[in-house]
């Protein structure tokens, strides 16, 4: 009886082709899902960031955990995102009666300079005369007014269409989102299970790594922007800035960016400014900006180093450079990979470590 031996040639061959043929289509997936690569991202980071309270919540009600549960955690999260915007929306629709108002005034009796012009500590004749030139009378505003229109009626274009594909890229992660939670046991096994076969042992550390990364990210940016939006609210309420609990609720939301807390305590000082407070303007811009310099550059990274084990200037450079390279989205992406980086480097220095050698020993 003749045993036929392997074709060795002929496995290999099979081995490289089938390796070129998932390298091609992987690659084609990803070109295909590019326009959702990003949503399906938010929808596994806030997957991740809920992950524990969902456990409770599953353990609470198991019956529910394939039907009812994800929806309603998804249409929760849902929720807690919409109200914040659509309040703004309400309160911006408020306000625009009024800017419409003062707009007709302004092109029929100008613009009269402000007190607070000829209180400025310097510059203030340059002001002056730029008000007076552009501002003051009927003609010299309506003609900057029509300027001003134009530039915005071709923001406002732009707005629209990146307000529609944002909001289908959130309704994607909302879907990403729902069904990772009601899949959360089968993508986790699959998980692990290329984790090891992809990397061995330092699959599973890996894969822990960025969920404690994303996790204490997450964590840093709620808690630092709840704290920042608290006390900024409490200093606009006593200092008289106008519309304190707004400025505050917004300040508290742009903290998740890096310096957007800054934006808005800018425009409070410059709202402040208008009504003729001017010292207290430059006062509380001058306060919050650096509060929130000092929050931004030390609390907050302390906060995701400390989870994460992570040096201050590695989670300073990933948090600034994901917001660099992908926006909103490095936030959290920056940090996880500075996370696994950091933890590749220890177990490979660990992994060679020379032992010292005993005094005396040949």
């Amino acid at each position: 009886m003749i045993i036929s031996q392997p074709d060795e040639p002929a496995d290999r061959r099979h081995r490289v082709a089938r390796l070129v043929m998932t390298l091609a289509f992987l690659a084609l997936g990803l070109w295909l899902t590019s326009g959702f690569l990003r949503a399906i991202l938010w929808g596994g980071i806030i997957a991740i960031a809920i992950a524990p309270l969902y456990a409770r919540a599953e353990a609470r009600w198991p019956g529910g955990r394939r039907t009812w549960l994800p929806a309603l955690v998804t249409l929760a999260i849902a929720v807690l995102v919409l109200a914040p915007l659509t309040l703004g929306v309400i309160e911006a629709t408020h306000e625009a009666h009024q800017v419409a108002d003062w707009l007709a005034k302004a092109r029929q009796d100008g613009i009269p300079q402000p007190d607070w012009v000829a209180r400025l500590p310097f510059g203030a004749q340059a002001v002056a005369d730029w008000w007076a030139a552009t501002l003051a009378t009927p003609d010299a505003a309506a003609g900057t007014l029509d300027k001003v229109n134009a530039v915005a009626m071709r923001h406002t274009r732009l707005f629209g269409a990146d307000v529609l594909r944002r909001t289908v890229a959130f309704a994607f992660a909302l879907l990403t989102l729902f069904f990772l939670l009601r899949d959360r046991d089968t993508v986790a096994a699959q998980a692990i299970t290329a984790g090891h076969r992809l990397l061995g042992a330092s699959g599973e550390r890996v894969a822990e790594q960025i969920l404690r990364s994303v996790r204490g990210t997450i964590n840093g940016l709620i808690l630092v922007g709840i704290g920042e939006g608290v006390v900024m609210g409490v200093a606009y309420l006593v200092a008289g800035v106008p519309h304190p609990l707004l400025l505050g609720a917004m300040t508290g939301v742009a903290a998740a960016i890096p310096m957007g807390a800054a934006v808005v305590i800018i425009l409070a000082g410059l709202l402040t400014m208008a009504i003729g407070k001017t010292v207290v303007a430059v006062v509380v811009a001058a306060v919050g900006l650096i509060f929130v310099l000092i929050v931004d550059h030390t609390l907050r990274p302390a906060l995701i180093g400390n989870t994460t084990r992570l040096p201050f200037l590695w989670v300073l450079v990933g948090i600034l450079g994901g917001v660099e390279s992908l926006g909103m989205l490095g936030l959290f992406v920056g940090p996880a990979v500075m996370a696994v980086l950091v933890m590749l480097w220890r177990e490979f220095v660990a992994s060679g470590k020379v032992e010292p050698e005993e005094p005396g020993s040949g």
